[in-house]
C-alpha cells in the first residue's frame, strides 16, 4: 500500500479540543472487522464486549510535563526546552528539542530557575540537542513535572490550560517516559475498570514510552521505506504469562491502543506467544499484516496519513476502517487524542 492511500479529508471542526468527562462517556463505535458492521455506543459500554478470561492490556507509561521554558545564560533569551527522553540517569543527561534553535549552541547554558538549569553538550539534529540538566534534589523527573507544562499535540490549537496535566493522562499512569499520551487509555476510568474486573477480565500492564515519532508524518510514498523512531519498552514475565494463558485457552487479547499493539506484536515466539522482553522497537505495521498476539483492539480516530491510522487499518481491514472514517465525521465524532474511541474486534 502506498501513502497516499491513507489520505482523507479531515475538517479542523472535527479535531477534539477537550476531553468529554467524565472520560467514559465519549462515543464508542464498535467495528466487526469480519462483516464491516458498525454499533454506536458510548465508551463505558466496552465492556459488553469483554468476557471471562479475556485479557485487558494496558500501558502504564507517564505523560512527562515535556515543555520547560528557560532563560540563555548572559542574553535571557528565552529558549523553550521540550524534554524528549533520559539518556544518562547518573549524569542527568537528556536528548531534548529548543526552540528557537538558532541561539542555543554547544557550551550554553538554559536556567529555568534558582535550583535547575541544563548544559547544551551536543547537537543532534537542527533543533535537537543532548543537554545535561544541574538539578539541586533528587529527583529530576519531579523537577521536570513541577516547572514544565503538559505537551498537547500541535494539531490541539489553544493554550495549554491547568485540567491539561490529568486529562491528558492515563488513570493507570506510573512510569514517567512519554511525550505523548497512549490515547486509548484516556477513556478509562478507575470504576470502569472496576467493572471490568469484576466480570472475569484480567487487566495487565505493558510500557512503551510514547516519543514525538507519533506525529512525524510519513514523507515516502513506498511504506516500506518508511522507517519508525524507536521506544523503550517493557512486557513483564507475569503479564506475558497471563496473555499466553488466555491465548491457549482461545480468549482474546484486548489491547488499549497502538502502542500496546506495537510492544506486543514486536516480542513474538514462533509459537505465536509472547515473550517477556525489555528493549527499543520501531516495529511499523501497516497493511498487509498478520496479527500474533492481538484479538481486539480499543484505539481512537487518527490523522490521515499517520502510522497509527496504517496499524488500525492493518487491523480492521482497509475498507472496512475507510467505511468506518466515513461514518464517524458524518456522526460526529471527535477526532485525535481527546476525541471518541473505535473498538475493533
Amino acid at each position: 500500500m502506498k501513502l497516499s492511500d491513507f489520505k482523507y479529508n479531515l475538517p479542523k471542526n472535527a479535531i477534539a479540543k477537550f476531553p468529554v468527562h467524565p472520560r467514559d462517556k465519549a462515543k464508542l463505535m464498535v467495528l466487526d472487522r469480519n462483516t464491516g458492521e458498525i454499533e454506536h455506543r458510548i465508551f463505558s459500554d466496552v465492556v459488553d464486549y469483554l468476557h471471562r478470561g479475556d485479557v485487558l492490556v494496558i500501558n502504564e507509561t507517564k505523560v512527562m510535563q515535556a515543555r520547560l521554558f528557560g532563560q540563555k545564560e548572559r542574553t535571557n533569551a528565552k529558549i523553550e526546552v521540550f524534554v524528549l527522553r533520559e539518556l544518562n540517569k547518573e549524569e542527568n543527561i537528556w536528548d531534548v528539542i529548543v526552540d528557537p534553535a538558532r541561539k542555543v549552541r554547544i557550551g550554553n547554558r538554559i536556567y529555568f530557575n534558582d535550583k535547575l538549569w541544563c548544559e547544551v553538550i551536543d547537537n543532534t539534529t537542527s533543533r535537537g540537542r543532548t543537554v545535561r540538566f544541574n538539578y539541586e534534589g533528587n529527583d529530576i523527573y519531579k523537577a521536570i513535572e513541577k516547572m514544565g507544562i503538559t505537551p498537547l499535540p500541535p494539531y490541539i490549537k489553544r493554550d495549554v490550560v491547568e485540567k491539561d496535566r490529568e486529562d491528558y493522562q492515563t488513570v493507570f499512569a506510573k512510569h514517567d517516559g512519554s511525550v505523548a499520551a497512549p490515547t486509548a487509555g484516556l477513556h478509562f476510568t478507575k470504576e470502569l475498570l472496576r467493572k471490568i474486573k469484576k466480570k472475569g477480565i484480567k487487566v495487565v500492564p505493558v510500557l512503551l514510552h510514547i516519543g514525538l515519532g507519533t506525529f512525524r508524518p510519513v514523507e515516502v510514498e513506498d511504506l516500506t521505506k518508511h522507517k519508525m523512531d524507536s521506544e523503550y519498552f517493557e512486557i513483564p514475565e507475569k503479564t506475558a504469562d497471563v496473555i499466553n494463558e488466555a491465548i491457549r485457552n482461545k480468549k482474546s487479547v484486548v489491547v488499549v491502543g497502538t502502542s500496546v499493539t506495537r510492544a506486543l506484536e514486536s516480542s513474538v515466539t514462533s509459537e505465536g506467544f509472547v515473550k517477556p522482553n525489555i528493549g527499543w522497537t520501531d516495529k511499523f505495521i501497516f497493511p498487509p499484516y498478520e496479527f500474533k498476539i492481538v484479538r481486539k483492539l480499543i484505539t481512537n480516530f487518527h490523522q490521515p496519513e499517520s502510522t497509527l491510522l496504517m496499524l488500525a487499518s492493518a487491523f480492521g481491514g482497509y475498507d472496512n476502517i475507510r467505511k468506518a472514517y466515513r461514518k464517524a465525521l458524518k456522526e460526529g465524532y471527535r477526532f485525535l487524542s481527546y476525541g471518541d474511541a473505535m473498538l475493533i474486534q
